[in-house]
C-alpha cells in the first residue's frame, strides 16, 4: 500500500468534489459532507445543486471543471456512459481541471470499455480511477447502506475506502479497471431472473386459487428466499410500482450487458428474454415503474 493510501485511510476530512445530484448521488454526497468532508458539488440543473448546499453546507460549482479544481477527490453518479463523457470531457469538464494525484470514483452504471478509457485517460493525467458501480437502490442510498463493486487499482482503492464507506454497507475490490461494472453486470442479471421468477410465482399462486400472501410466508424461510422476496413480493400483491429502481434503467443496463455478452460470447438466454419482457412493461406505459412491475404483463 502506498503512502498516500496510508494517509487518505486515517481521516474523512478530504476535499470532495461530487458531481450529478440525482436520486442516488444527492443522499450519497449528504453521507460525505455528514463524515467532515469539505464539499464541492455540481449538478446540470443548477437549483439542485444549490438545494443541497443549503441542506449540506459547502459550496456549488457552476461546471465541472469548476468543481474538481482543487480536490483530492471527485465522485460521479450519472445515468450512462454518453452523461458520463459529457461530464468529463470538453473545455469545462473534469479533464480540463482535476489535479494530478486526485481520484476519480464513478459510480455510474456503464460500460466497462468506458471504465477502462477513464482509467488510461486517469493515468496519462497523473490521476487515479475507480470505476465503482453501487447496489441497493434509493433507499440504500439514503441509508448509507450500498454495496459498491470496484475495479481499478488495489492501493487507490484502499485510499478512497473510508469515503466509501460513509455510504455503504459493504465494498469490494474486484479487479482492474472495468470489473466494478462487469460485477454489476453480474447483479443485474441475477437481479432480472429473480423478478421474472417471482413474477410467475406469485401470478401461479393467484390463478391457483392460493391465498398468496400466506404462499409468500410458507417459503420464504426455505430456498426460495431472496431479497425480491422479502422487499417486493408485498408490493407487487398490492400492485404498487411508484418507487424504487426504474424499468427504463433497468433495460439500460441489461442492454449493457448483453452488449458484453455478445462481445465475450458467454450465452445469457434468460437475461435476453426478461429484457425483452421489460420492453413489453415499457410499451405499457411502465417505463418508471420499479422493476418488480414485470408481474403485470402477466396480468
Amino acid at each position: 500500500m502506498t503512502l498516500h493510501a496510508v494517509e487518505l485511510m486515517e481521516s474523512t476530512d478530504r476535499t470532495v468534489a461530487f458531481l450529478c445530484l440525482g436520486t442516488m448521488g444527492y443522499p450519497m454526497a449528504g453521507h460525505l459532507a455528514r463524515a467532515g468532508c469539505a464539499m464541492t458539488v455540481y449538478n446540470r440543473t443548477a437549483a439542485r445543486a444549490d438545494a443541497w448546499v443549503a441542506e449540506y453546507g459547502g459550496r456549488s460549482a457552476r461546471t465541472p471543471a469548476e468543481a474538481v479544481a482543487d480536490v483530492e477527490f471527485a465522485f460521479l453518479c450519472s445515468g450512462n456512459d454518453d452523461d458520463v463523457r459529457s461530464v468529463v470531457g470538453g473545455d469545462t469538464g473534469v479533464w480540463a481541471a482535476l489535479p494530478a494525484g486526485a481520484i476519480l470514483v464513478d459510480h455510474t452504471t456503464g460500460s466497462a470499455e468506458l471504465a477502462r478509457e477513464l482509467a488510461a485517460k486517469a493515468q496519462r493525467r497523473g490521476c487515479a480511477f475507480l470505476d465503482a458501480p453501487v447496489s441497493g437502490g434509493q433507499s440504500g442510498a439514503e441509508d448509507g447502506t450500498l454495496t459498491i463493486m470496484v475495479g481499478g487499482s488495489e492501493d487507490v482503492y484502499a485510499g478512497a475506502k473510508p469515503l466509501l464507506d460513509c455510504y455503504a454497507k459493504k465494498s469490494l475490490w474486484m479487479g482492474e479497471a472495468g470489473s466494478g461494472q462487469l460485477t454489476k453486470m453480474v447483479n443485474q442479471i441475477c437481479v432480472a431472473g429473480l423478478l421474472q421468477g417471482l413474477a410467475e410465482g406469485l401470478h401461479f399462486a393467484l390463478k391457483s386459487g392460493l391465498d398468496a400472501r400466506r404462499v409468500v410466508e410458507a417459503i420464504a424461510q426455505g430456498a426460495a428466499q431472496s431479497w425480491q422476496l422479502d422487499n417486493r413480493a408485498e408490493t407487487m400483491l398490492a400492485g404498487e410500482f411508484d418507487f424504487g429502481f426504474a424499468v427504463d434503467w433497468m433495460c439500460k443496463d441489461l442492454g449493457i450487458a448483453l452488449a458484453e455478452a455478445e462481445r465475450i460470447g458467454a450465452r445469457l438466454d434468460v437475461t435476453a428474454l426478461v429484457d425483452r419482457y421489460y420492453a413489453e412493461v415499457q410499451k405499457m406505459g411502465g417505463g418508471r415503474s420499479d422493476t418488480s412491475s414485470l408481474i403485470t404483463r402477466l396480468r
